[in-house]
């Protein structure tokens, strides 16, 4: 036990706080703040088996409903003191919880691994922006437990700070699902794939793995487009990495919800 404590003390431990300055065109919202956190921390389990715990959470001082707090940290289980200080301890729990579940796992097949490895976990949150209310934010989710590559994920999700609730697509148009996704598959190469072959450039549809990509609630948008942003394997093959398919506003024009449209000024 002594041993073990020892070991403990011993690993690495990073942990960072940084503040994020916010521009917003909404006199009401002048003074809304975001701030962060990031723990980078690292242990050792033996000479052949190490461990990675990464996280960024994103805090909101200024954002005091419970509900809208709930929806944001979502993929947080557990948790309901969205302080600095109760994240900070959020964090430091579900990193203690990772390596035990690690070290429990690995006890029956330890002794197999050939070589070293590192085995990682990642959550971190981006703020997309921040304007006419919209809070819009991206969540990514890394892993990487032996095999022949990590794996990742991504989700996006937007508040609404003047309704303080979680945006869904039929807030913003309703455009007949059908319609929808014959508008996803007709732009589905119009943002680059960014993989390549010995032939140069392969696109998204090259690698597509569904005959119909649905509306999924992975999206956000800017004052041009609405986009859909698909983690791989969701609808083409891993190579494809993640892809984000643009539908704009003229496309969706006829359907776009009223309220919203004036709020994002759509002409």
């Amino acid at each position: 036990m002594l041993l073990s404590g020892a070991f403990l003390l011993a690993t690495c431990k990073k942990t960072e706080s940084e503040t994020v300055n916010v521009k917003t065109e909404n006199k009401s919202l002048e003074k809304f703040t975001v701030d962060s956190l990031k723990v980078n921390d690292s242990m050792r389990i033996n000479d052949k088996l190490s461990v990675n715990y990464s996280s960024k959470v994103l805090i909101f001082p200024t954002l005091k409903d419970k509900a809208l707090l709930d929806s944001i940290y979502y993929d947080k289980k557990g948790i309901t003191d969205y302080s600095k200080q109760g994240l900070q301890s959020f964090l430091d729990k579900d990193k203690t919880e990772f390596y035990a579940s690690v070290k429990e796992d690995s006890k029956e097949w330890i002794s197999d691994i050939q070589n070293p490895q590192t085995w990682e976990a990642g959550s971190f949150m981006k703020l997309l922006s921040q304007n006419d209310d919209f809070l819009q934010i991206e969540y990514l989710h890394t892993s990487y437990q032996g095999g022949a590559h990590s794996n990742y994920s991504f989700g996006a999700k937007v508040f609404d700070l003047k309704n303080n609730k979680k945006l869904d697509l039929k807030d913003i148009t309703t455009m007949p699902k059908a319609r929808l996704e014959e508008l996803l598959m007709k732009n589905l190469d119009k943002l680059p794939s960014g993989t390549t072959d010995s032939d140069g450039p392969v696109k998204n549809s090259d690698m597509l793995l569904v005959d119909v990509i649905p509306a999924n609630q992975a999206f956000y948008f800017d004052n041009e487009n609405l986009y859909f942003h698909y983690s791989p394997y969701e609808i083409a093959a891993f190579a494809a990495g993640d892809i984000v398919i643009p539908v704009s506003w003229k496309e969706l024009d006829g359907t776009i919800n009223p309220e919203f449209k004036k709020r994002m000024k759509i002409n």
